[in-house]
């Protein structure tokens, strides 16, 4: 037969474990606090009586101790008297060999001993205090009793009340039952007041972030004055905030200029077909056609421009493999006839196909630019030594119709690539050039400078937007440098060899 699980635990859980998760983190927090001080307010309570108890305990015992050594000595040296005097209430019996009581201290039963003939024995052995019952003897609460042997077989008794030690603990045992939960409820209000105080710039933190919409212009959350985790929390979401915010700028601003690049040519297609169904008969069809595959292969390029960057935003890029930069270099020199000045055998991770796009976006945009020569350059560094390109001249790309995107800041430095072995790419053209000021400009979507602009092939302004983001994802850097005359952009990727070794 198989038990049923105990309903307390069924479902896998305690229900006291779910209601206490749904408390505030405020109140936990006090409550673990005060359940903790509780519990060393009571240990303190108890080992505070239990010391107190002993230390007068221990000073009833040496007082006790004291007079029965001194009644001794009086006893050995038969100097003891018919009474015996003490100043502090404490009780002495002389007992000779015989337990027939010969002196005592006055108002003390001269006829009962204290302790019987067995209890003398084993106290004197032992020679440890005692307590004993005292209203056997009229007196009232327990005594502390202590036996000490003498001379011809005496023995002499001294005893204390021990009744006052009993009220000063009960008095202290009362003042901390009532005053130890007062201090608590003081120190737990204190706690939830201090964990409240604490907690305030969390709860304006998440006040700031419900207050945040997607139409806010400055998306910021309080920062508190305190250097403490909440001040940098509250820095870090900032950061985040801006961000998303610098994104959703991008964001919006691509969209409008994919709106505005995609209406040139729309707008020109129905502008043709317009024209030439409204005068079907003067209309030459071909030229008609021609125009609107001109533009609708211009469409197609923003198109396949445009999804290459959502994927490299996405972080999506194909399969890492080893390709032969120098080979596909080499095909690239071929298909567009430029000078090609190739180190053999360089090798890099990634995918042929984003790097061939790379290639390709570089030499059209220095082919366009040229005035009559554009080399492509390929050669390694060793240590991350040297910045310089190739000795093949330079790219006139930076111009025009391929502005890109800066998809993040790889490409400002001229010193590429950042130690290790690493791949220089150099296209370089003898064109008019970029001034300085623009060279890292044309790297963002959209971007075409005046002279592109008056050009019917100068493109939407893409080609190195693709480029630094496709160099960004290949773990490079790509940048425009002055090759005196025209201009060279140069790509630095990690060699194969400088990847396997990390």
């Amino acid at each position: 037969m198989v038990a049923e699980p105990s309903p307390r635990i069924r479902g896998g859980r305690f229900p006291a474990a779910g209601w206490w998760r749904r408390r505030s983190l405020r109140f936990r927090l006090t409550a673990t606090a005060s359940a903790i001080l509780a519990l060393a307010l009571a240990l303190s309570a108890y080992v505070f009586v239990g010391v107190l108890s002993k230390a007068l305990a221990q000073t009833i015992d040496d007082e006790v101790y004291q007079h029965a050594r001194e009644v001794v000595a009086l006893a050995d040296a038969g100097r003891l008297g018919d009474q015996i005097v003490t100043t502090d209430n404490t009780i002495v019996q002389v007992l000779d060999a015989s337990g027939r009581i010969v002196n005592a201290t006055p108002g003390t039963d001269r006829l009962v001993p204290l302790l019987g003939e067995r209890q003398r024995e084993a106290a004197i052995r032992s020679g440890l205090p005692r307590f004993l019952d005292g209203r056997p003897y009229g007196i009232p609460g327990p005594l502390r009793v202590r036996a000490l042997s003498a001379d011809e077989g005496r023995t002499v008794i001294a005893a204390r009340s021990f009744k006052e030690v009993q009220g000063s603990l009960e008095t202290t045992g009362h003042v901390l039952i009532v005053g130890t939960p007062l201090l608590l409820i003081l120190l737990a209000a204190a706690s939830w007041l201090i964990i409240g105080r604490t907690l305030r710039p969390i709860a304006l933190l998440r006040r700031g972030a419900a207050e945040i919409s997607g139409t806010a212009r400055a998306r910021r959350l309080p920062v508190p004055e305190a250097r403490d985790e909440v001040h940098s929390l509250a820095t870090t979401l900032n950061d985040m905030l801006a961000r998303l915010e610098a994104a959703g700028a991008r964001q919006r601003a691509l969209i409008s200029d994919a709106s505005h690049e995609l209406r040139s040519p729309l707008a020109s297609i129905r502008l043709q077909l317009e024209v030439a169904l409204s005068h079907p008969e003067g209309q030459d069809w071909r030229e008609t056609a021609e125009g609107v595959l001109e533009d609708t292969m211009r469409l197609s390029r923003l198109a396949e421009d445009l999804l290459a960057l959502a994927r490299l935003d996405e972080g999506r890029t194909a399969g890492r493999e080893p390709v032969d930069l120098a080979e596909l270099a080499g095909r690239t020199v071929e298909r567009h006839g430029v000078t090609g000045d190739l180190t053999p055998g360089v090798t890099v991770y990634g995918d042929a196909l984003d790097l061939g796009r790379v290639l390709t976006n570089l030499v059209a945009n220095a082919v366009r630019h040229a005035t009559s020569t554009v080399v492509v350059g390929l050669r390694t560094e060793f240590g991350g030594t040297g910045s310089g390109s190739t000795g093949s001249g330079s790219t006139g790309s930076g111009s025009t119709g391929s502005g890109s995107t800066g998809f993040g800041g790889a490409g400002s430095s001229a010193g590429g690539g950042a130690g290790g072995d690493t791949a220089v790419l150099t296209v370089t053209d003898d064109g008019p050039g970029i001034p300085e000021e623009d060279r890292e400009r044309v790297f963002d979507r959209f971007t075409r400078l005046d002279s592109a602009r008056s050009r019917d092939d100068g493109g939407a302004g893409l080609g190195l937007a693709i480029v630094r983001e496709t160099v960004r994802a290949h773990g490079g850097s790509v940048h425009l440098e002055d090759a005196a005359p025209g201009l060279r952009a140069v790509v630095r990727l990690p060699l194969a060899t400088s990847h396997e070794s990390r």
